[in-house]
């Protein structure tokens, strides 16, 4: 980080969160910031004295992870963290790390626990300050195999369950605690106010980070990095690329060029609403490129859905390396990629988190990469991007609207892809959504599409049978695309659905609805 960056930074308080490669660490921050506190993720390895005299926070916290500290080259905390004389939180991992290196005992496979739990509370104490009110019962969220079996010295019980007996735990004189749940996410109904009572109470901040400061910081991060040189940001009209183009066009002006990519894979109209809507609103340079001949023929035959993604990625690059040149040579490419890109693709702090599916943005990119990535969202959420777009002034049709893969529909049809599979996908899907429109329903939805499966089934269309294919339909509700829930759509809002879809649209003739939450799905089905 430069001295400037960084002096923007260390004008307000901080958070530092260690992480032990946790898939929901980075929900921490999403808490902390909804409370006004700015914070950083690094890896548990990197975190030493130094760092933290560098760093400079005012309070820390140990996340959760996938390891065991019974394991012989277990991950653990530099010592420093413990002697730094800051409020420290262990969530999960973090707390048996804590007691492992404090003095206490932890146990490996006697006492696992996944999902819904019930705690109660042993003894008052500022961090539980506004739970447990009305019953003596807080539902939290487990995810262990191991567990503490003694406590550290100075530690005592405020929180147990009947399968934890050492739920939250607190050392006030240290100001440390612990708990063997995870505040971070929903589930744990008022994981956020015990995280912010840690916070704001037990560490005494005041909570004085703003999206206008993020903004602030962001586009003085751009300048440090960029300098002097061009920049071509790839361009796809959902909210993440255009609040990215906003944001860079700000930082620097017309050294940024936008490339508008349309690889046959769009949806019905997107590429002219894009175009449109951005040489509207915005004095950027815009270059739009027809590729989908390219990137149709290559994806031919092509059936399994990491090669789509890595295909996809790569011929991302050979246009806009195209487009560059045709400029005058870029150095930079930016794109609007989010923090649930990247762990679902690669850790993106160093950490042991496990690959679930490579973005075309992330793991898709090749190596023959020239330009240097410039990710100013990298580390932000969907509702925190919308946040930042509305802070920089884009209009509603940018910021609301639903998230769509760079990878378009490839995603959305399973199997090999075909024009005519693509346009059979577009209008059912046009259809899906004009439906939810008239609904009243496009906001009360995350996500909203259709998925054209690679399967026929047998029906009855004028008394002539038929052998067509079968359309899922997708729509999910979530607040950060981390965790999802299935839309309930009333029974005849999806009969309506389906019978215009049958009945305007050629090649399908049984439509389904996807009840699947994440986890164990993920929102798109490749």
């Amino acid at each position: 980080m430069t001295q400037q960056a960084d002096s923007v930074l260390k004008a307000h308080e901080r958070v530092l969160i260690v992480d032990f490669g946790s898939q929901v660490t980075q929900l921490i921050a999403r808490r902390l910031r909804e409370s006004g506190v700015y914070c950083e993720i690094h890896p548990f390895n990197k975190v030493d004295g130094a760092f933290l005299a560098a760093f400079g926070p005012q309070a820390l916290i140990l996340s959760g992870g996938p390891a065991s500290v019974t394991w012989k080259d277990a991950p653990l905390a530099d010592q420093a963290i413990f002697d730094s004389g800051l409020p420290i939180l262990g969530i999960c991992y973090g707390q048996q790390v804590m007691m492992h290196q404090l003095g206490g005992k932890v146990e490996s496979g006697t006492s696992r626990e996944f999902g819904r739990a019930f705690i109660e509370q042993v003894e008052a104490d500022p961090i539980l300050e506004g739970l447990f009110e009305g019953d003596n019962s807080e539902q939290v969220w487990m995810s262990h195999g191991d567990h503490v079996a003694e406590m550290a010295p100075g530690f005592g019980v405020i929180a147990r369950s009947p399968g934890a007996p050492y739920a939250v735990i607190a050392d006030p004189e240290r100001k440390f605690y612990g708990t063997q749940f995870h505040p971070e996410v929903v589930h744990t109904t008022h994981g956020a106010r015990l995280l912010r009572n840690f916070t704001h109470g037990v560490a005494g901040l005041k909570g004085d980070w703003t999206m206008a400061a993020y903004r602030a910081e962001a586009i003085q991060k751009i300048r440090n990095q960029v300098g002097k040189g061009r920049v071509i940001c790839g361009l796809s009209g959902g909210v993440d690329s255009s609040v990215a183009a906003v944001l860079i066009h700000e930082a620097i002006g017309d050294q940024l060029t936008c490339v508008y990519v349309d690889h046959g894979l769009m949806r019905a109209g997107e590429s002219e609403q894009v175009v449109s809507l951005f040489r509207e609103h915005y004095n950027i340079p815009l270059v739009h490129v027809d590729a989908s001949e390219l990137f149709l023929g290559q994806l031919d035959g092509v059936t399994d859905p990491e090669k789509k993604r890595k295909i996809i990625g790569g011929l991302f690059i050979d246009v806009f390396d195209a487009e560059a040149n045709k400029i005058g040579g870029a150095d930079f490419l930016a794109q609007g990629t989010l923090y649930p890109d990247v762990i679902e693709s690669v850790s993106a702090i160093g950490g042991p988190s496990v690959t679930i599916k490579s973005h075309h943005n992330v793991g898709g990119l090749p190596a023959r990469m020239k330009m240097k990535l410039v990710e100013p969202l990298r580390e932000l959420f969907k509702d925190e991007v919308r946040a930042l777009g509305r802070e920089l002034g884009l209009p509603e049709a940018f910021v609301g609207r639903h998230p769509f893969p760079g990878p378009g529909l490839a995603i959305r049809i399973p199997g090999a892809i075909t024009r005519e599979k693509a346009d059979t996908l577009r209008k059912a899907d046009a259809i899906y959504i004009d439906e939810i429109r008239k609904a009243g329903l496009y906001d009360e939805i995350w996500q909203a599409f259709s998925v054209l499966l690679p399967v026929n089934t047998v029906g009855v269309m004028g008394d002539e049978r038929t052998y067509e294919a079968v359309l899922a339909l997708r729509a999910v509700t979530s607040t950060d695309g981390m965790t999802a829930d299935y839309y309930p759509f009333e029974h005849a809002f999806l009969g309506r659905v389906a019978t215009r879809i049958i009945n305007e649209v050629k090649g399908v003739n049984r439509v389904v609805y996807d009840v699947t939450s994440k986890p164990p799905g993920t929102i798109e089905w490749e």
